[in-house]
Protein backbone atom coordinates (compact mmCIF):
# COMPACT_ATOMS: atom_id res chain seq x y z
CA UNK A 1 0.00 0.00 0.00
CA UNK A 2 1.42 3.45 -1.20
CA UNK A 3 0.58 6.58 1.32
CA UNK A 4 -2.25 7.88 0.71
CA UNK A 5 -5.50 9.26 2.18
CA UNK A 6 -7.41 6.12 3.12
CA UNK A 7 -7.74 5.26 6.68
CA UNK A 8 -8.91 1.95 6.28
CA UNK A 9 -7.54 -1.08 4.29
CA UNK A 10 -11.07 -1.59 2.65
CA UNK A 11 -11.00 2.08 1.69
CA UNK A 12 -7.93 1.39 -0.19
CA UNK A 13 -9.01 -1.69 -2.00
CA UNK A 14 -12.18 0.22 -2.61
CA UNK A 15 -10.30 3.13 -4.40
CA UNK A 16 -7.05 0.84 -6.17
CA UNK A 17 -9.74 -2.29 -7.50
CA UNK A 18 -12.21 -2.38 -9.81
CA UNK A 19 -15.72 -1.28 -8.30
CA UNK A 20 -18.71 -3.42 -7.13
CA UNK A 21 -16.91 -5.07 -4.49
CA UNK A 22 -17.65 -4.57 -0.84
CA UNK A 23 -14.26 -5.45 0.59
CA UNK A 24 -15.68 -5.12 4.38
CA UNK A 25 -17.36 -8.18 3.41
CA UNK A 26 -13.99 -9.86 1.88
CA UNK A 27 -12.29 -8.92 4.72
CA UNK A 28 -14.74 -10.25 7.22
CA UNK A 29 -14.54 -13.37 5.26
CA UNK A 30 -10.91 -13.52 5.55
CA UNK A 31 -10.23 -13.12 1.66
CA UNK A 32 -7.34 -10.26 2.64
CA UNK A 33 -4.14 -11.47 4.70
CA UNK A 34 -1.23 -9.74 5.07
CA UNK A 35 2.12 -10.95 4.34
CA UNK A 36 2.72 -13.76 6.60
CA UNK A 37 -1.09 -15.32 5.63
CA UNK A 38 -3.07 -13.21 8.84
CA UNK A 39 -6.60 -12.61 8.11
CA UNK A 40 -6.81 -8.58 7.95
CA UNK A 41 -10.11 -7.64 10.49
CA UNK A 42 -13.07 -4.98 8.36
CA UNK A 43 -11.55 -1.86 10.29
CA UNK A 44 -7.95 -2.99 9.42
CA UNK A 45 -5.77 0.33 9.42
CA UNK A 46 -3.95 1.71 6.00
CA UNK A 47 -0.53 1.04 6.77
CA UNK A 48 2.25 2.45 4.12
CA UNK A 49 4.41 -0.11 2.49
CA UNK A 50 2.27 -3.00 3.95
CA UNK A 51 2.04 -5.85 1.47
CA UNK A 52 -1.62 -7.78 1.08
CA UNK A 53 -3.05 -10.72 -0.47
CA UNK A 54 -6.20 -11.19 -1.79
CA UNK A 55 -8.46 -13.54 -3.46
CA UNK A 56 -10.70 -12.89 -6.68
CA UNK A 57 -14.34 -14.31 -6.49
CA UNK A 58 -14.66 -15.96 -10.00
CA UNK A 59 -18.00 -17.71 -11.99
CA UNK A 60 -17.44 -21.05 -12.75
CA UNK A 61 -14.78 -22.00 -15.52
CA UNK A 62 -16.56 -24.48 -18.27
CA UNK A 63 -14.17 -26.85 -19.45
CA UNK A 64 -12.31 -26.47 -22.63
CA UNK A 65 -13.70 -29.89 -24.52
CA UNK A 66 -9.79 -30.66 -25.74
CA UNK A 67 -6.95 -32.73 -24.06
CA UNK A 68 -3.12 -31.72 -23.97
CA UNK A 69 -0.76 -34.12 -25.63
CA UNK A 70 2.06 -35.13 -24.07
CA UNK A 71 5.13 -35.57 -26.10
CA UNK A 72 8.11 -35.14 -23.82
CA UNK A 73 9.02 -35.23 -20.42
CA UNK A 74 12.37 -35.56 -18.25
CA UNK A 75 13.82 -33.98 -15.08
CA UNK A 76 14.45 -30.81 -16.88
CA UNK A 77 11.70 -30.47 -19.65
CA UNK A 78 8.12 -30.85 -20.98
CA UNK A 79 6.66 -30.44 -23.88
CA UNK A 80 3.15 -30.58 -25.05
CA UNK A 81 0.95 -30.64 -27.66
CA UNK A 82 -1.94 -27.54 -26.62
CA UNK A 83 -5.48 -27.46 -28.48
CA UNK A 84 -7.28 -24.77 -29.31
CA UNK A 85 -9.20 -22.40 -26.42
CA UNK A 86 -6.69 -23.68 -23.83
CA UNK A 87 -5.09 -20.71 -22.10
CA UNK A 88 -1.19 -21.27 -21.68
CA UNK A 89 -1.38 -19.68 -17.93
CA UNK A 90 -3.68 -18.37 -15.46
CA UNK A 91 -4.53 -15.41 -16.53
CA UNK A 92 -7.72 -12.76 -16.06
CA UNK A 93 -11.03 -15.15 -16.38
CA UNK A 94 -8.94 -17.95 -17.16
CA UNK A 95 -7.38 -19.98 -14.15
CA UNK A 96 -8.02 -23.55 -13.94
CA UNK A 97 -8.61 -24.32 -17.49
CA UNK A 98 -5.01 -23.62 -18.84
CA UNK A 99 -1.97 -25.64 -19.99
CA UNK A 100 -0.19 -24.92 -17.23
CA UNK A 101 -2.71 -25.65 -14.09
CA UNK A 102 -3.78 -29.32 -16.07
CA UNK A 103 -0.38 -30.23 -16.70
CA UNK A 104 0.58 -29.53 -12.80
CA UNK A 105 -2.26 -31.53 -11.79
CA UNK A 106 -1.32 -34.27 -14.74
CA UNK A 107 2.43 -34.49 -13.18
CA UNK A 108 1.83 -33.84 -9.70
CA UNK A 109 4.81 -31.06 -10.16
CA UNK A 110 3.78 -27.63 -8.61
CA UNK A 111 7.45 -26.52 -10.09
CA UNK A 112 6.35 -26.80 -14.07
CA UNK A 113 6.83 -23.40 -15.47
CA UNK A 114 6.15 -22.10 -18.90
CA UNK A 115 9.34 -21.06 -20.69
CA UNK A 116 6.87 -19.14 -23.58
CA UNK A 117 3.36 -18.94 -24.30
CA UNK A 118 1.06 -19.02 -26.97
CA UNK A 119 -2.02 -17.44 -27.60
CA UNK A 120 -5.18 -19.36 -25.53
CA UNK A 121 -6.66 -19.12 -29.47
CA UNK A 122 -3.37 -20.74 -30.97
CA UNK A 123 -3.26 -24.48 -30.69
CA UNK A 124 0.60 -26.10 -31.10
CA UNK A 125 3.64 -27.04 -28.74
CA UNK A 126 4.51 -25.10 -25.76
CA UNK A 127 7.26 -25.90 -23.10
CA UNK A 128 7.66 -25.75 -19.45
CA UNK A 129 10.80 -25.95 -17.10
CA UNK A 130 10.68 -29.05 -14.84
CA UNK A 131 13.22 -28.02 -12.40
CA UNK A 132 14.10 -25.06 -10.74
CA UNK A 133 17.68 -25.66 -10.85
CA UNK A 134 17.68 -25.53 -14.74
CA UNK A 135 15.39 -23.39 -15.26
CA UNK A 136 17.26 -20.09 -16.04
CA UNK A 137 19.18 -22.16 -18.48
CA UNK A 138 15.76 -22.34 -20.26
CA UNK A 139 14.74 -18.94 -19.83
CA UNK A 140 18.47 -17.86 -21.27
CA UNK A 141 17.63 -19.54 -24.09
CA UNK A 142 13.95 -18.33 -24.98
CA UNK A 143 15.72 -14.46 -23.95
CA UNK A 144 18.39 -15.08 -27.03
CA UNK A 145 15.89 -15.85 -29.42
CA UNK A 146 17.23 -19.45 -29.33
CA UNK A 147 14.20 -21.55 -30.05
CA UNK A 148 13.20 -22.09 -33.46
CA UNK A 149 9.60 -21.86 -34.27
CA UNK A 150 7.54 -22.86 -37.29
CA UNK A 151 4.13 -22.43 -37.44
CA UNK A 152 1.06 -22.91 -39.94
CA UNK A 153 -2.07 -20.51 -40.65
CA UNK A 154 -5.15 -20.89 -43.44
CA UNK A 155 -5.63 -17.26 -44.65
CA UNK A 156 -6.86 -15.25 -47.66
CA UNK A 157 -4.97 -16.17 -50.65
CA UNK A 158 -3.22 -12.88 -52.64
CA UNK A 159 -2.25 -13.55 -56.92
CA UNK A 160 0.27 -10.94 -55.76
CA UNK A 161 2.35 -12.25 -53.14
CA UNK A 162 5.28 -14.08 -53.69
CA UNK A 163 5.58 -17.83 -52.96
CA UNK A 164 7.72 -16.83 -50.21
CA UNK A 165 9.23 -13.51 -48.93
CA UNK A 166 10.09 -11.75 -45.83
CA UNK A 167 7.19 -9.31 -44.52
CA UNK A 168 9.05 -6.68 -42.19
CA UNK A 169 7.32 -4.25 -40.33
CA UNK A 170 7.32 -2.02 -37.06
CA UNK A 171 4.90 -3.34 -34.65
CA UNK A 172 3.81 -0.98 -31.83
CA UNK A 173 1.63 -2.15 -28.60
CA UNK A 174 -0.03 0.44 -26.67
CA UNK A 175 1.67 0.91 -23.42
CA UNK A 176 -0.36 -1.01 -19.91
CA UNK A 177 -2.96 -2.46 -22.41
CA UNK A 178 -2.01 -6.15 -23.46
CA UNK A 179 -5.51 -6.84 -23.82
CA UNK A 180 -5.83 -4.52 -27.02
CA UNK A 181 -4.78 -4.50 -30.20
CA UNK A 182 -0.71 -4.75 -31.63
CA UNK A 183 -0.45 -1.56 -34.36
CA UNK A 184 1.24 -1.64 -37.20
CA UNK A 185 2.83 1.93 -37.31
CA UNK A 186 5.85 3.43 -39.72
CA UNK A 187 9.26 3.36 -39.13
CA UNK A 188 11.70 0.85 -38.72
CA UNK A 189 10.81 -2.45 -39.31
CA UNK A 190 11.03 -4.77 -35.66
CA UNK A 191 9.34 -7.37 -36.41
CA UNK A 192 10.22 -10.39 -39.03
CA UNK A 193 8.27 -13.43 -40.53
CA UNK A 194 9.18 -15.72 -43.38
CA UNK A 195 5.91 -16.61 -45.27
CA UNK A 196 5.68 -19.41 -47.44
CA UNK A 197 3.00 -20.53 -49.42
CA UNK A 198 2.31 -23.82 -48.90
CA UNK A 199 -1.17 -24.59 -51.46
CA UNK A 200 -4.10 -23.15 -52.23
CA UNK A 201 -6.99 -24.03 -50.83
CA UNK A 202 -10.80 -24.05 -51.86
CA UNK A 203 -13.00 -20.63 -51.15
CA UNK A 204 -14.91 -20.54 -48.01
CA UNK A 205 -17.61 -17.64 -47.62
CA UNK A 206 -16.31 -16.45 -51.21
CA UNK A 207 -13.26 -15.82 -50.12
CA UNK A 208 -10.08 -17.80 -51.66
CA UNK A 209 -8.09 -19.72 -48.98
CA UNK A 210 -4.27 -20.63 -48.59
CA UNK A 211 -1.85 -22.60 -46.14
CA UNK A 212 0.98 -20.69 -45.27
CA UNK A 213 4.65 -22.30 -43.26
CA UNK A 214 5.68 -18.76 -41.01
CA UNK A 215 8.51 -18.98 -39.46
CA UNK A 216 9.06 -15.60 -37.25
CA UNK A 217 12.75 -14.11 -37.00
CA UNK A 218 11.48 -12.26 -34.09
CA UNK A 219 9.56 -12.58 -31.46
CA UNK A 220 6.86 -9.84 -30.51
CA UNK A 221 3.26 -10.11 -29.30
CA UNK A 222 0.49 -11.55 -31.66
CA UNK A 223 3.55 -10.96 -34.57
CA UNK A 224 2.10 -13.76 -36.76
CA UNK A 225 -1.63 -12.29 -36.29
CA UNK A 226 -0.40 -8.78 -37.23
CA UNK A 227 1.63 -9.10 -39.84
CA UNK A 228 -0.59 -10.95 -41.79
CA UNK A 229 -3.23 -8.93 -40.92
CA UNK A 230 -0.93 -6.39 -42.41
CA UNK A 231 -0.55 -8.24 -45.48
CA UNK A 232 -4.09 -8.06 -46.13
CA UNK A 233 -4.39 -11.69 -44.94
CA UNK A 234 -5.83 -12.06 -41.90
CA UNK A 235 -5.58 -15.30 -40.30
CA UNK A 236 -9.09 -17.15 -40.05
CA UNK A 237 -11.29 -17.27 -36.98
CA UNK A 238 -9.17 -14.02 -35.85
CA UNK A 239 -11.08 -12.12 -33.03
CA UNK A 240 -8.64 -8.97 -33.03
CA UNK A 241 -7.62 -8.34 -35.94
CA UNK A 242 -8.56 -6.89 -38.45
CA UNK A 243 -11.98 -6.05 -35.83
CA UNK A 244 -11.49 -6.51 -32.55
CA UNK A 245 -14.30 -8.57 -31.07
CA UNK A 246 -14.92 -7.90 -27.29
CA UNK A 247 -14.73 -11.23 -24.97
CA UNK A 248 -18.50 -12.76 -24.72
CA UNK A 249 -19.80 -11.92 -21.19
CA UNK A 250 -18.84 -14.40 -18.40
CA UNK A 251 -21.78 -16.39 -18.14
CA UNK A 252 -22.43 -16.61 -21.62
CA UNK A 253 -22.38 -20.25 -23.23
CA UNK A 254 -18.77 -21.02 -25.20
CA UNK A 255 -18.31 -21.47 -28.66
CA UNK A 256 -15.43 -24.02 -29.59
CA UNK A 257 -16.55 -24.31 -33.36
CA UNK A 258 -14.83 -21.55 -34.54
CA UNK A 259 -10.79 -22.17 -33.91
CA UNK A 260 -8.23 -19.37 -35.14
CA UNK A 261 -6.39 -21.16 -38.11
CA UNK A 262 -2.89 -20.83 -36.50
CA UNK A 263 -0.78 -23.65 -35.26
CA UNK A 264 2.74 -23.74 -33.74
CA UNK A 265 4.01 -26.97 -35.60
CA UNK A 266 7.77 -26.88 -35.18
CA UNK A 267 9.95 -26.22 -32.48
CA UNK A 268 14.01 -26.85 -32.19
CA UNK A 269 16.98 -25.76 -30.57
CA UNK A 270 20.18 -26.61 -28.83
CA UNK A 271 19.26 -28.01 -25.55
CA UNK A 272 20.99 -25.34 -22.87
CA UNK A 273 21.73 -28.06 -20.51
CA UNK A 274 22.15 -31.73 -21.98
CA UNK A 275 23.52 -30.48 -25.51
CA UNK A 276 21.18 -32.57 -27.42
CA UNK A 277 19.74 -31.21 -30.47
CA UNK A 278 15.70 -30.89 -29.87
CA UNK A 279 12.84 -31.20 -32.30
CA UNK A 280 9.13 -31.50 -31.58
CA UNK A 281 6.34 -31.53 -34.03
CA UNK A 282 2.25 -31.03 -33.27
CA UNK A 283 -0.03 -34.06 -34.64
CA UNK A 284 -2.27 -31.21 -34.55
CA UNK A 285 -3.83 -30.48 -37.90
CA UNK A 286 -6.02 -26.85 -39.39
CA UNK A 287 -9.45 -27.31 -39.63
CA UNK A 288 -9.15 -25.84 -42.68
CA UNK A 289 -6.11 -27.76 -44.01
CA UNK A 290 -6.79 -31.39 -42.93
CA UNK A 291 -2.97 -33.49 -43.89
CA UNK A 292 -5.01 -35.29 -46.03
CA UNK A 293 -6.25 -32.67 -48.46
CA UNK A 294 -4.54 -32.80 -51.69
Amino acid sequence: MPPGPWATVAEFLAARLRPGIDWRERLAQGDVVDVWGTPLPPDAPCVPGQVLWYWRHLPAEPRVPFELALLHRDEHLVVVDKPHFLASIPGGRHLQETALVRLRRLLGNDELTALHRLDRDTAGLLMFSADPATRDAYHALVRAQGLRKVYEAVAPWRADLPPSFTASHRLHEPRGARHLPVQVVAGEANAHVQVTLLRRLGPVGGVALAHYRLEPLTGRRHQLRVQMNALGCPIVGDRMYPRFWPEPPAEAEPDFTQPLQLLARELAFTDPVTGAERRFVSARQLALAPADRP
